[in-house]
């Protein structure tokens, strides 16, 4: 019997199925317009966005027709030095947080200095969260 391999996405098409998802909820787009506009289903406009199935190049084409903009806008997180890209890799994943989107753009409309006042207040809560066991309990300091 032969075994079943399970392959992970690769990094290129999580980040541009990133970059896709990044564009759309930009202009307000739901995945099933974005989806209807392609002619495939919303489930795979989300396969898409996570990187599990790849994109075609003629695909591309149409989601960038139907995100309004260039095939290379979506492209850009590509280019530059193999740092650079590894940076924009690691930001892309971290934006397919759930809430990460909807917390930037709040994040974007305080005023500077509520921004940097909530930016201490995160590290200091990130900073001072407990260790967990693998079995999920807080461990006691001792």
């Amino acid at each position: 019997m032969s075994e079943v391999s399970i392959k992970a996405p690769d990094p290129m098409d999580i980040a541009l199925g990133a970059a896709v998802r990044i564009r759309r909820r930009t202009i307000g787009m739901s995945q099933e317009a974005l989806a209807e506009q392609c002619g495939v289903s919303f489930q795979q406009i989300q396969k898409y966005e996570n990187g599990a199935n790849r994109i075609s190049f003629s695909r591309l084409v149409q989601i960038s027709r139907a995100l309004r903009c260039r095939v290379t806008d979506l492209m850009d997180v590509f280019d530059g030095a193999d740092k650079e890209t590894a940076e924009d890799l690691d930001l892309l994943t971290r934006m397919r947080t759930p809430g990460a989107l909807e917390l930037l753009s709040a994040f974007e409309r305080l005023a500077p200095e509520v921004r940097s006042s909530l930016v201490n207040l995160v590290r200091t809560l990130s900073n001072q969260q407990e260790p967990t066991s693998p079995s999920g309990k807080h461990k006691v300091a001792a």
